[in-house]
């Protein structure tokens, strides 16, 4: 009599890890898909504002709501806001820079992605041509780097 034997499965052990299973799921697709990530980035939707300013001789921002701090532009990306802000007034004291992954009423350049580095990113400004790195200061804003950037400089009221 060699009969063999099956274990018995017991149903309410199926029935607690299945639970655990889907309420471990359910809360990373909530996590995930309702933040974004952990930094809470706003979506590729959402238009932005910082106030860059001339500080020892470059561009920077400060966005206490991220943690930056004289947050630098470099690498191109000066010289594309010193053609952005030509008719601003004053612009080295502040200027309200407005930027979007998306289109926005009365954008005024567009910056397209044209490649990463493996830590930041390359955007091409069309006209006038040039281009510039954007550092990795940008994940603080977006959880991918956008296919584009839509910018309007104005000066600060």
């Amino acid at each position: 009599m060699n009969e063999s034997k099956r274990p018995v499965v017991d149903s309410r052990r199926v029935i607690v890890y299945s639970f655990l299973a889907l309420a471990i799921a359910g809360g990373l697709t909530w996590y995930y898909g309702m933040n974004g990530d952990a930094r809470n980035s706003p979506n590729s939707n959402s238009v932005m504002i910082i106030q860059p300013y001339r500080y020892a001789g470059t561009w920077v921002f400060d966005d206490e709501s991220v943690g930056l701090v004289r947050e630098p532009f470099v690498a191109g990306v000066p010289e594309m806001i010193d053609a952005l802000v030509a008719d601003i007034p004053d612009a080295e004291q502040g200027f309200r820079l407005t930027f979007s992954a998306a289109e926005f009423p009365g954008y005024e350049k567009k910056l397209t992605w044209t490649r990463s580095d493996g830590t930041g990113n390359y955007y091409r400004l069309d006209d006038p041509p040039m281009e510039g790195w954007i550092c990795p200061a940008l994940f603080q804003y977006y959880t991918a780097p956008p296919k584009a950037l839509f910018v309007k400089a104005d000066p600060v009221p």
